[in-house]
């Protein structure tokens, strides 16, 4: 089942501070509320704020959400290759070079927001589809195994963990 917590053997360590930033029980929770959350903690943040580095050598606001977007969509992806049955390696990303390829194109907040939105609402449509006899293959994504359910309780671990620095930081 989705919606059961993964076990600490169904992911690579680096996953583990993402899945204990979803409650027990809240997984599609979180999932179904982060666009709208995100929106509320960027309301009425000016465009030169979401375009500047949020400290020295960081990303901006606007690259957060770009990354936020294609991360989730290659999560997805990997998602639905092993749920669907197919057992061969998916390679990594470079998150960093990802995001520089996007810096300086004419991008707002607002079509940030609405991106992930969209992208969000393809990921819950994906997951759907994914019988729950799916939720334990295992597959080999950046060198390292994990399950079809991990995967979905990374994607919403890895939104929290953006959205809760974006609370914590003054906007």
């Amino acid at each position: 089942m989705l919606s059961r917590r993964p076990a600490t053997d169904e992911y690579g360590s680096f996953c583990a501070g993402y899945i204990a930033r979803v409650p027990d029980g809240e997984w599609m929770a979180r999932l179904e509320a982060q666009p709208g959350e995100f929106r509320t903690a960027l309301a009425g943040v000016a465009a030169q704020r979401a375009a500047m580095p949020t400290t020295p050598g960081k990303w901006s606001l606007l690259d957060v959400l770009s990354h936020l977007s294609d991360t989730e969509r290659v999560l997805s992806f990997r998602l639905m290759w092993f749920a669907r049955g197919d057992a061969s390696e998916l390679p990594g990303f470079d998150q960093d070079a990802w995001v520089a390829v996007l810096q300086g194109q004419p991008r707002t907040l607002d079509q940030l927001l609405n991106e992930f939105a969209t992208v969000r609402a393809g990921t819950l449509a994906l997951l759907r589809t994914v019988p729950q006899a799916a939720a334990d293959r295992r597959g080999l994504a950046n060198g390292s195994p994990i399950t079809v359910r991990a995967l979905a309780w990374v994607i919403a671990g890895h939104a929290q963990h953006h959205l809760d620095a974006l609370r914590d930081m003054a906007l």
